[in-house]
């Protein structure tokens, strides 16, 4: 199953978390970003992103829920969520380096 670096982040960072995990300490995955987004695009896609989690049975969300929307304070993995972030941690990272096609002169 495919996850987007905002999923892994989220998955990676309530593995960590032992217990729930407070949303608004996601907001530092945009930390890292030259240029950031605005607050209500980042919250948007944080919310966007632990929803699906939810539907795909990763996490459990803790918070208020209404018929039209549901307003999630607290996050929690399931037993197969802590399956993929122990893959996720498992998982080799990518080094950001550029290869150049250049032969290796001696």
């Amino acid at each position: 199953m495919r996850l987007s670096k905002l999923q892994k982040y989220i998955i990676l960072q309530s593995f960590d978390a032992k217990n729930k995990l407070d949303r608004k300490g996601l907001l530092d995955f945009y930390r890292s970003y030259k240029k950031k987004p605005n607050k209500e695009i980042m919250v948007n896609s944080i919310t966007n992103s632990i929803e699906r989690l939810i539907k795909k049975g990763f996490l459990v969300g803790f918070g208020e829920f209404t018929k039209e929307k549901s307003y999630i304070q607290k996050i929690k993995l399931t037993p197969i969520g802590r399956k993929a972030a122990k893959y996720l941690l498992g998982e080799q990272k990518r080094l950001p380096l550029k290869l150049s096609n250049k032969p290796i002169n001696k």
